[in-house]
């Protein structure tokens, strides 16, 4: 049978990607992602054939990573970070009815909440979530709701997606709704750029964090009430005894 492997490769630089990531990617005969990620590839993995698509055209890159395989051609989908989170895994699947000689197969990748967050110290030690401030698949109404029940629940949170040209205001909006319940001193913290040139990162509060502005390749990261500043580091204790 066919296959098409849907690979996790990290935050953008390549002693970031998982082992069995490069050497599937080795194996490949056709890498297919984003224009964004495929450059970061291509020096890489030389002799590829490298396909894209623009922002916005996930199901035709999907369908073209099919049509591929259908050739008998060793195929490849990329995503940064986890293919699995935020991913192409997803809607592969949801397409592959349409493909029944297709087999598919996810390489999990390292996601920006983890390597944010090694960058940080261990700010999500302990119960947490992840959550996209883009409400171009799901509407603000129901990003808002999770928002409120994350911060009643008091886990730390790592906000994707947190701003763009067109949306600004979202991660002052998310504060505000957060501020309903947690602490205006909670400890957050904002990295750029992971793994790539201009990496960079701050940790402020939850006030400061209301005025601060981001973009979509910055990662924020939220504490719970337990989440304290160590050495610089943001650290959310599990309750070890020491």
């Amino acid at each position: 049978m066919n296959k098409i492997y849907i690979v996790g490769m990290g935050p953008g630089a390549y002693e970031e990607m998982t082992i069995r990531a490069v050497k599937t990617l080795e194996e490949c005969e056709v890498i297919i992602g984003y224009t964004v990620y495929t450059e970061l590839l291509e020096q890489y993995f030389p002799g590829k054939e490298f396909k894209t698509t623009p922002m916005r055209q996930e199901a035709e890159r999907c369908r073209m990573a099919f049509e591929e395989a259908q050739k008998g051609r060793k195929t490849a989908v990329v995503c940064s970070g986890d293919a699995g989170i935020y991913g192409m895994a997803g809607l592969m699947y949801e397409l592959s009815g349409e493909y029944s000689q297709v087999e598919l197969e996810v390489v999990p990748g390292i996601t920006a909440g983890i390597s944010g967050a090694a960058l940080l110290g261990a700010p999500l030690g302990h119960d947490c979530c992840f959550l996209s401030l883009s409400d171009l698949l799901t509407p603000w109404d129901v990003i808002e709701k999770r928002l409120l029940a994350a911060a009643q629940a008091d886990l730390a949170i790592a906000v994707y997606n947190p701003s763009s040209r067109k949306r600004s205001d979202y991660l002052k909006k998310a504060c505000s709704l957060l501020l309903r319940y947690k602490s205006a001193d909670t400890v957050c913290a904002v990295v750029k750029n992971i793994a790539r040139d201009g990496e960079e990162f701050v940790v402020v509060t939850l006030g400061q964090l209301r005025e601060m502005r981001t973009d979509m390749f910055s990662t924020v990261f939220i504490g719970s009430r337990e989440t304290k500043l160590l050495g610089g580091k943001m650290i959310t204790p599990r309750g070890y005894r020491i």
